[in-house]
């Protein structure tokens, strides 16, 4: 217990160090005018800030697949169960943005630093407004950059993923942008949803095939969404013997 207060205590001390320089030099790099590239700061910023954390929690982060996360621009859609899901996507992703819920955008200086760089804020209470956070991930889409989304819309307490949201799938669709499902396991153990101890550990990161959307048509985004889940899932059966409980009891793949 001991040990792992002071790996908690290290973790967010140096969260609080080193998130307002970083924070900071994107907003002065934006407000100066660079470009949002890859290899510009709102690029390699987010990347870092990401792999300090890791590094000051002792997490570990094994890749599988890793030809499927190069190459053209796509739509990650991964299962979320802790924070750490999002270090481990971010830690080792280049120019993407994620999706990300709207109130941690109102963070004082965390908060602008993630609008300077391109991340898309999703109010998900409110429909209007998340059809307006589609059409901004389209147009970082159409720039080149790929998009992070979870499409449980929040994070679990099991590896087994939850019905989807459809949102994810309805951007991929309209951008023709394939799909990467993305299978995180090892996140539970080291926070798990409700928890503040952060414990040392290992994250398993299976990126899989993509999925391609060239030539399907809108009435296609629940098929997509529940083969995106499907092969999340049966990854997580095969290599972690993760058993999917809403498979067993028809449950719907699709919220």
């Amino acid at each position: 217990m001991i040990s792992t207060l002071l790996r908690t205590a290290l973790t967010y001390l140096t969260i609080l160090v080193a998130t307002p320089p970083l924070a900071l030099s994107v907003i002065v790099a934006g407000f100066a005018g660079q470009r949002d590239r890859p290899g510009s700061l709102a690029d390699w910023v987010p990347r870092v800030w990401a792999r300090i954390i890791l590094a000051a929690a002792g997490v570990r982060v094994v890749v599988h697949g890793d030809e499927h996360r190069r190459g053209s621009t796509h739509i990650f859609v991964g299962n979320h169960v802790s924070w750490f899901d999002v270090f481990a996507m971010a830690a080792h992703l280049r120019w993407f943005k994620f999706v990300a819920k709207a109130e941690l955008f109102r963070i004082p200086l965390f908060g602008p630093a993630m609008r300077v760089a391109g991340m898309i804020p999703i109010e998900r209470q409110q429909q209007a407004r998340a059809r307006t956070s589609i059409h901004q991930a389209g147009a970082a889409i159409h720039a080149g950059a790929s998009v992070i989304l979870f499409p449980e819309g929040t994070r679990g307490r099991s590896y087994a993923p939850r019905p989807f949201k459809k949102g994810a799938f309805v951007l991929a669709i309209e951008t023709q942008s394939p799909v990467v499902p993305v299978a995180i396991f090892g996140t539970i153990q080291i926070q798990p949803k409700g928890s503040v101890l952060i414990r040392p550990g290992r994250i398993d990161m299976h990126f899989l095939a993509p999925i391609e959307t060239a030539g399907k048509s809108y009435g296609e985004r629940d098929a997509l969404a529940v083969e995106a889940r499907v092969r999340i899932a049966e990854c997580l059966q095969r290599e972690h013997g993760v058993t999917d409980p809403a498979a067993k009891a028809g449950a719907p793949s699709i919220a």
